[in-house]
């Protein structure tokens, strides 16, 4: 029956909308004179017998005085219902102001002509139809105690403006329900409490507290009529908090408090059902993030923010496999976890072992600056939750939130093996939501006690070129390094999109002693390699055994990567390499480009080629090396150019 009750009672407001009318109204005495009056209709509403309701329309006469039609439907025949004007709200109840002409069940139709209160006082039209009042009808003199139908009339009336909050289930299982508010025409509210699942013989107190449900407990600020267990219900008329303060309909759609419905007066540490209201409304609006495992297997989740009316935030951390008996401690700290340690911003309400959960409410930072739903989506910031009181220092969650959350937009880079044979991997570079990243390099093959130092160097490997960004060093155990990327090491800004069309490489040396030993490498950048290549054969001429190849891979920028490998060449040695004008069949032809010289040793040189030879010559880019006039030449040393170690054709000659 109450959920068939509440149903009802959530509908009420779109079912009925104000009968009010402007329509002129008939002349009461039938005279047919030409006086034509205004008329004010206001329902009136079943009570103890659902079949029964109707209206009560108000008719404005030529000497001012005031007509009242009721026409109920569904009184039964042969009954006369006793029906009057009440002073105040149907929800507060009060003495009857004007008595009527008793409704008679046969045609549910009772009329009355007033210009005074039962007391004498005079009253015109316009002032009945703005009476603080209401309207009882009776199902009979013997039974004044028992509604057939009942409305609030006057300024009392309500507008159709409405709003409504669910009261969630608490301690009692089963039950929850709703509380609406509704506007009377002078920006009163009537507040009905509607719960499912309350004892037939409970009366249980409710009340609006002040704050948050997460900052209970908060003093009471206003009293409801206590809701009654066998209906479920309560009315109550709002119009001022319990300290005398107006508090009216708008002022409930911006205040800053929570309902609680009690188990009784005796027990009202129990609370039955409750919830946020006014600006703690949550709007629908949220983001949630990560909480990554830490020092702690298996300890995870999530932090997610929830948008209030108010523009605060409710913050609720959920992890898993938190131990039953741990209370754990959780902050938002400044700057990203890579970073970190940063200092604490915001304090939590600690994580609760049993549950895996803390809510928190979020409107000010520790330092009291205002921090919002807003705020939050744009802080330079991170999230800990830490093992306990006593032991901070371990973290089992973290996650970046804010400004600093990933968009889901990456690049990454090879960084091939070097000088430790077996050590290589790649750099991944994420893009934050503020513009900046999140650089993390991975390598297999590290030893478990090394710590390897990285950087960003200006120009390409081929090139070399001075640090401009420092990593955090790559652990050996781990083969990973995690670094926040906002600014150069100059202080220059340096975000996502400048690494993507950086002149830069990558290099992880071997250790803090010995910047010198390169374990892994790679272009990154304008100077990635697109994939595009072309291979020409270095054959062997005046020394015998030495020959290769020469590669040219085309880069982002258009500029080109040229390595020749070559097998044979004497360790030790140092061999020259050019790029001449005309065809092997044409030389001796001049140098057009100069490339670093193969190591004996390793049989290679990888040259970064952008522009022909001197200071003010052209450029070539990748494309016009392809189609170039020319050959390369490796000669045996500097001392001894005339002798070469392998030839061959190259762009247009090939």
């Amino acid at each position: 029956m109450k959920k068939f009750l509440l149903a009802i009672f959530i509908a009420l407001p779109f079912m009925f909308m104000s009968c009010s009318s402007d329509d002129d109204a008939v002349d009461p005495d039938g005279g047919g004179d030409d006086f034509e009056g205004e008329t004010k209709s206001f329902q009136l509403y079943s009570v103890a017998d659902p079949s029964i309701s109707g209206t009560a329309t108000f008719m404005e006469n030529e000497d001012n005085s005031t007509t009242v039609e009721l026409e109920l439907d569904g009184t039964p025949d042969g009954g006369m219902h006793p029906a009057h004007i009440h002073y105040n709200t149907a929800a507060e109840g009060g003495d009857i102001a004007v008595s009527f002409e008793p409704v008679d069940g046969s045609t549910g139709m009772s009329t009355t002509t007033f210009s005074t209160l039962d007391d004498g006082t005079s009253i015109t039209y316009e002032e009945a139809i703005n009476f603080d009042g209401y309207i009882n009808v009776h199902i009979s003199a013997d039974d004044l105690g028992t509604l057939v139908a009942q409305g609030d009339i006057g300024q009392n009336e309500l507008t159709g403006e409405s709003k409504n909050y669910m009261l969630e289930e608490r301690a009692i299982e089963g039950i929850s329900g709703n509380i609406m508010f509704e506007e009377r025409v002078n920006g009163e509210a009537l507040a009905t409490i509607m719960l499912d699942g309350t004892p037939d013989d409970g009366e249980h107190p409710a009340h609006i507290h002040m704050g948050s449900v997460v900052e209970a407990p908060g003093d009471i600020a206003f009293t409801f009529t206590p809701v009654n267990g066998a209906t479920g219900m309560s009315k109550t008329n709002v119009a001022e908090l319990n300290d005398g303060t107006a508090f009216l309909y708008n002022d409930i759609l911006n205040y800053d408090g929570y309902v609680n419905v009690h188990l009784s007066a005796d027990e009202l540490g129990t609370l039955v059902a409750q919830n946020d209201i006014g600006g703690n409304e949550l709007t629908g609006e949220t983001k949630s993030y990560e909480l990554d495992e830490r020092a702690v297997e298996g300890i995870s989740g999530t932090v997610m923010f929830e948008e209030r009316m108010s523009g605060a935030a409710l913050a609720t951390i959920m992890i898993d496999n938190t131990p039953e008996d741990g209370m754990h401690p959780a902050h938002i700290h400044m700057g990203s976890f890579t970073e970190g340690p940063g200092d604490i911003a915001f304090t939590f309400n600690p994580v609760n072992g049993a549950t895996g959960m803390s809510m928190t409410q979020v409107e000010m930072l520790d330092d009291d600056t205002e921090f919002g739903y807003e705020e939050v989506l744009n802080y330079d910031g991170y999230v800990n939750v830490h093992l306990s009181a006593e032991d901070l220092a371990t973290v089992v969650a973290q996650g970046d939130i804010g400004a600093n959350e990933l968009t889901g937009e990456s690049k990454a880079y090879q960084l091939g093996e070097r000088a430790v044979e077996g050590i290589s991997g790649s750099v991944i570079f994420e893009e934050r939501m503020s513009g900046e990243a999140l650089a993390t390099i991975m390598l297999e093959g590290t030893p478990e006690d090394g710590m390897h130092p990285a950087h960003i160097h200006m120009g390409t490997a081929a090139e070399g070129g001075d640090i401009a960004f420092t990593f955090n060093p790559v652990n050996g155990a781990t083969g990973m390094s995690m670094t926040h990327v906002g600014m150069l090491d100059d202080d220059t800004e340096f975000g996502y999109e400048d690494v993507l069309n950086y002149d830069g490489y990558v290099n992880v040396h071997l250790s803090a002693d010995q910047l010198g030993v390169i374990v892994a490498q790679g272009d990154i950048g304008q100077n990635e390699l697109t994939g595009e290549s072309a291979s020409y054969d270095l054959g062997s001429v005046d020394v015998d055994g030495i020959m290769g190849t020469a590669m040219f891979e085309e880069r982002v920028n258009g500029e080109t990567l040229v390595t020749i490998i070559l097998d044979g060449t004497p360790d030790g040695g140092e061999h020259p390499a050019h790029i001449h004008v005309g065809s092997v069949e044409d030389a001796p032809g001049d140098i057009a480009i100069s490339l670093n010289a193969v190591d004996g040793d390793t049989g290679m040189s990888m040259t970064n080629v952008s522009a022909f030879d001197g200071e003010d010559a052209d450029m070539i880019d990748y494309n016009g090396l392809l189609e170039y006039n020319g050959y390369l030449n490796v000669h045996l040393n500097a001392e001894d150019l005339e002798t070469l170690v392998a030839q061959g054709n190259v762009g247009s000659n090939s």
